[in-house]
């Protein structure tokens, strides 16, 4: 980097930073900490479209959860935003005083939502159904409460998942007509004595589930309990014991037939809403009196139970709905069709999923990392992209609430957890300093012995490392913009030139702080830095502070003026201050002063970049004009007359193969001797000092100083 002569000696190593710097490090991290493991790793970049890292992209995974992110991708790309799954209660017959004679149809269309997850109360919507009977003047019904479950087909209950996952509240079977996530809660405490059977209670108790109590009272705390549940009926065996000293505890378990659990707990709300209900099966049909329609919650409600808290109940639910939407069939048949002709749309390979259900729960589910990331980069390029992202879990979030804690600055990612039996994923983004953002999935499969938390903890730590390397130095970002806010009273260029590069008084000095980040393979150091400067980025950081509009365009204002359209690599990097920097004239602009000299010198950008093995092209003959040495000796003892303003200074280096050796700014202050404000070597750090004393130290070593003025915004 020759522009400066304090980081012209300067070698560095070419590594390629996801290449070297990280992947062979993230394998062998997975071996040292879960041995026999199969690690799997795709990044992608979605404003290039580029995979970036592949460790074994190409072979199938099973994804477990993160395999919803397929489910969710195609119902935001199909369904619209304001799609809700719909209830609809009519009353058909006829009504005499308070009596309805007839039949109360209800039609499913598979919304998850009618429980507590979104109400205080789990009858908050079969509470409003009767409520809407009771605004008829109905306090009585004779007749027939028909459920209509057309909408769903094939089987209801999941396919292929392991058996214990049927038993456990995160498998309940799902159906076109739901109540409470179709689980029960089971609550029991201790007896009276030692030996006494425990006391039982069912939560909500609509007089659907059965318990069989075998549980007894133990000594102690006791907690020794078991539980089975018949696999066709909502009967639940509890034994085991419970200690006398246990206050409570509860169990949270599936039931079995969705329609007869919808049914009961409808009636049950009739009834609390002051409407008997006679079943009367010989009430001839009548007219239709009314119609209602109820919906419990919104779409993107729905995505967000889904992608942040990983609710199996509603993936499969939406899967269905999906195909029973689009394709005309609410079943797993359904939803795979319209996923594979979702895949076809946006141009990915339906055989790289294989896919059995809508949650991940299936161990036959499968997915390739490197197409997983073709689906996130696809979604984040989407019209509906921001929804989709923003329904996924992120650090204290969702299924991130105990995970990732440490990450400073927790918006720099959203992801979706995935776990199973001997398989773990992370599928999301990385939202990078410079703009980017990253699709990234990771798994591990076939742990075996391996702990479960262990397995999480590997992949928590390697995420962690990718947002760490995609956002070095953040820290140095979020300090400048509050700098930033700390100087929106001033309006003036040079009055904020003036705030911010002398804000920046005391800052460490450390040779070459800067680099291309994970971007470039060249000089892998952050793109931001505020922790130390040198000459050149102090200058830089500086200016973008003062030309920067708004506190979310000082990343992109400082790149603009580091590198040649922005464009951030090493070949593009403005590497010689005068000839390249101030030569480029959009942010500054060389002074013609008083008894200049102009000397022509060939920069040599072809031998310079070939040391990087990079091919520059020809080199140019540059025109150097500059104040000699002994008359801005001179010029730097007379005291400035004019309105105070900061320029730039750029000291001209002795040798022929090089502009400038250091840089800095000129602070001119009416009546007083001109001062540099510079990143100091020797003090080592960021300093101001009479320009006349720094100049008398550099006696016999320094040509003379070329002035610039910055351009104006």
């Amino acid at each position: 980097m020759p522009r400066c002569k304090c980081i012209f000696f300067l070698l560095l190593v070419a590594v390629p930073l996801w290449a070297s710097v990280n992947v062979s490090s993230f394998q062998a991290y997975v071996d040292s900490v879960v041995p026999g493991s199969r690690y799997g790793l795709s990044i992608r970049s979605v404003k290039q479209g580029k995979e970036l890292v592949n460790i074994r992209g190409g072979e199938k995974f099973t994804p477990a959860s993160t395999l919803k992110t397929l489910t969710t991708a195609t119902a935001i790309h199909f369904l619209p935003l304001d799609y809700a799954p719909e209830t609809k209660l009519s009353l058909n017959g006829s009504l005499r005083n308070n009596v309805f004679w007839g039949s109360i149809l209800v039609h499913g269309e598979g919304d998850p939502n009618f429980s507590g997850r979104y109400y205080a109360d789990p009858f908050h919507i079969l509470n409003s159904m009767a409520d809407s009977i009771r605004s008829l003047g109905v306090d009585t019904i004779r007749g027939t409460l028909d459920l209509d479950s057309a909408y769903y087909s094939g089987p209801w209950k999941a396919e292929h998942w392991r058996k214990n996952f049927y038993n456990a509240w995160y498998g309940a079977e799902i159906g076109p007509l739901n109540f409470n996530d179709n689980c029960t809660m089971i609550r029991f405490k201790p007896g009276a004595d030692i030996g006494d059977s425990a006391v039982v209670s069912i939560v909500p108790d609509v007089g659907y589930v059965k318990v069989v109590n075998k549980m007894t009272t133990a000594s102690k705390k006791q907690r020794k309990w078991t539980y089975d549940i018949d696999p066709e009926k909502s009967v639940i065996t509890l034994g085991g014991s419970i200690g006398i000293g246990v206050d409570s505890a509860q169990l949270v378990l599936p039931i079995r037939g969705p329609i007869g659990y919808f049914k009961a707990a409808l009636l049950y709300a009739f009834k609390e809403r002051g409407i008997t209900f006679v079943e009367t099966p010989m009430t001839p049909p009548g007219i239709v009196i009314k119609d209602f329609s109820y919906s419990a919650a919104p779409f993107l409600s729905i995505l967000d139970e889904i992608n942040q808290r990983s609710q199996n109940f509603h993936a499969e639910a939406l899967f269905r709905n999906l195909g029973a939407q689009m394709a005309g069939k609410g079943s797993v048949e359904g939803g795979r069709e319209m996923e594979e002709k979702f895949l076809a749309e946006i141009g990915i390979d339906k055989d790289d999923f294989e896919v059995w259900d809508g949650c991940g729960l299936s161990p036959k589910d499968k997915l390739k990392p490197s197409t997983e990331t073709k689906l996130l980069s696809t979604m984040a390029r989407h019209s509906k992209g921001s929804y989709y992202i923003n329904s996924f879990a992120g650090p204290a979030l969702g299924t991130g609430g105990k995970r990732m804690l440490t990450l400073a600055y927790p918006w720099l990612t959203r992801f979706k957890t995935g776990f199973i039996g001997e398989a773990h994923g992370l599928a999301g983004y990385v939202f990078t300093i410079d703009g980017d953002t990253l699709a990234v999935a990771m798994y591990l499969n076939e742990t075996g012995k391996n702990p479960d938390a262990t397995c999480k903890n590997v992949l928590d730590t390697l995420w962690l490392r990718v947002v760490s390397q995609a956002n070095a130095n953040y820290h140095s970002l979020m300090e400048m913009k509050n700098l930033w806010l700390s100087g929106l009273f001033l309006k003036n260029f040079h009055e904020r030139l003036e705030f911010f590069s002398s804000a920046l008084i005391g800052k460490p000095y450390l040779l070459g702080p800067m680099g291309e980040s994970y971007i470039d393979s060249i000089e892998p150091k952050p793109l931001v830095n505020l922790d130390s400067v040198d000459c050149v980025t102090y200058v830089e950081h500086a200016l973008a502070l003062t030309r920067a509009t708004h506190e979310d365009s000082i990343f992109t204002t400082l790149q603009q003026i580091r590198y040649f359209n922005g464009k951030i690599n090493y070949l593009s990097r403005k590497h010689y201050m005068l000839v390249d920097w101030v030569g480029e004239g959009k942010y500054a602009k060389a002074i013609r002063m008083p008894g200049d000299t102009t000397i022509f010198r060939t920069m040599p950008k072809r031998d310079f970049f070939k040391a990087k093995k990079l091919n520059f092209g020809l080199d140019k003959n540059s025109e150097i004009n500059y104040l000699p040495y002994h008359k801005a000796l001179q010029w730097a003892s007379l005291p400035y007359e004019g309105e105070a303003k900061v320029m730039g200074v750029a000291f001209i280096g002795a040798s022929e193969k090089i502009d400038a050796t250091h840089t800095g700014f000129v602070v001119l202050r009416t009546g007083e001797t001109p001062k540099l404000r510079h990143a100091s070597s020797l003090r080592k750090k960021v300093v101001e000092q009479p320009f006349l004393e720094y100049l008398q130290s550099r006696k016999g070593k320094l040509p003379g100083v070329t002035f610039f003025e910055f351009v104006v915004k």
